[in-house]
């Protein structure tokens, strides 16, 4: 995920990187090697143990193994990548962003094409054909899911129980089960002003309508569409109700769920590492589930979902390494595999995951009745969200008339619009 810190810094750097790519593209002839060392960079230094846990895995599955290079600073990351495919160095594999970011690579023709790995993925139903259009651009597929996060609703279950709550299936019922939560003097929902202040948006927008929301991330609808305008003052409705904990809050989100502060949070299926080191059991003390779409008529439950990609450099002299790496992992011992190491959820629903709980989101996720869109943190090009998290949070902290939180959000996408034209 994008630091916030560097998400102002970020655009001038890549953009001038780009430009550089354009001009002169590089790299090296591949070798056409499909067993070996593959050079492996990405932004996440923190995961190397998980990475090198998995070389064993990956060296008797697929013959190959990673030889790891981790950054920890966003934009030097951004900025290296983004230079080396102007060079004889380009990556055989490296992680990057979903949303704007890939598409502009891609765009550039700077990496390689993985149709055909998803294809195979598709038909032998290691992964929905929703994810697939997070990685589709002119319908071709590029790059492959390095993991996925379900944004989904955890929950106390201990208070649950208490107020004799059942797991809500509808919108209605979820309302329902804040307005008895908040009469009985607990909060129903865990908020905050600074950073991921835009879940909720995200959740009241494309559970409404999803090709409304779509629509915001590629500049088709305006954040003034009086359809967003009424969507807000339903969020503002629920805020003026009390439904909402104290938005500066510094108590750890999970410590708050365990001391009962708050009966809900919606966040990332990440979050069970947090609940499990503040002492929460998973099963006995806090559970999950999928959120209900707002509007009852939607055929599908739209889950949102944060995925950060592997990518191959198109010019790299490891392409042919770096795809079949690829379409290893794809598969469901590949998955098994990362699952084990990361202890998150697996977007292959064929693989086995030791949570129960996460097995379990990932199963029903990938079945049926359920639709994926992209998490509005990467669907969102940066110099509209950087501006977005900043209303949003304003708007959670002192709630008001939305309009001008809108307005502002707006006068942003307009600018930046105007300038892809």
């Amino acid at each position: 995920m994008r630091s916030p810190k560097a998400l102002l810094g970020v655009t001038a750097v890549v953009t001038a990187a780009l430009v550089l790519a354009a001009c002169g593209k590089g790299g090296g002839d591949d070798t056409g090697a499909t067993t070996g060392t593959l050079d492996f960079y990405t932004n996440k230094a923190a995961w190397e143990p998980d990475f090198t846990e998995l070389n064993a895995d990956s060296k008797s599955g697929a013959q190959i193994e990673l030889k790891f290079t981790g950054y920890s600073d966003a934009a030097q990351y951004d900025a290296f990548i983004r230079q080396s495919f102007r060079t004889d160095k380009s990556p055989g594999l490296f992680t990057w962003q979903t949303g704007p970011q890939l598409a502009e690579v891609v765009k550039e023709g700077l990496v390689a094409e993985t149709t055909d790995i998803w294809t195979k993925a598709v038909n032998e139903g290691w992964v929905s054909p929703g994810l697939r259009d997070t990685y589709t651009y002119d319908g071709k597929q590029y790059c492959v899911p390095m993991n996925i996060a379900y944004w989904v609703m955890y929950y106390n279950k201990k208070v649950f129980a208490e107020q004799n709550i059942a797991v809500p299936t509808t919108w209605a019922e979820l309302d329902a089960a804040a307005t008895k939560l908040k009469g009985a003097g607990v909060t129903p929902y865990y908020q905050t002003s600074t950073l991921f202040t835009f879940p909720w948006f995200q959740q009241l927008v494309a559970g409404t309508d999803p090709a409304l929301y779509k629509g915001l991330a590629t500049g088709e609808v305006k954040y003034t569409d009086p359809r967003i305008v009424e969507i807000m003052k339903t969020w503002r409705a629920q805020e003026d109700a009390g439904w909402f904990s104290d938005p500066g809050s510094t108590v750890d989100p999970a410590v708050g769920l365990k001391q009962g502060d708050y009966a809900m949070i919606n966040f990332g299926s990440f979050f069970n590492g947090s609940l499990d080191g503040a002492g929460m059991k998973s099963g006995e003390d806090y559970d999950m589930f999928v959120i209900p779409a707002v509007n009852p008529a939607l055929t599908n439950t739209p889950v949102a979902v944060e995925s950060g990609p592997l990518c191959v450099a198109a010019n790299s002299s490891q392409k042919t390494l770096g795809l079949t790496y690829s379409q290893w992992w794809m598969s469901p011992e590949a998955q098994t595999a990362w699952s084990k190491a990361r202890g998150d959820v697996a977007f292959n629903p064929k693989a086995t995951v030791a949570d129960p709980m996460l097995q379990k989101l990932g199963t029903t996720v990938a079945g049926g009745g359920h639709e994926t869109f992209d998490r509005y943190y990467e669907a969102t090009p940066t110099p509209i969200l950087t501006v977005a998290l900043e209303q949003f949070g304003a708007f959670i902290a002192n709630p008001g008339d939305p309009l001008p939180f809108l307005e502002a959000i707006q006068a942003e996408a307009d600018k930046y619009w105007a300038e892809k034209k």
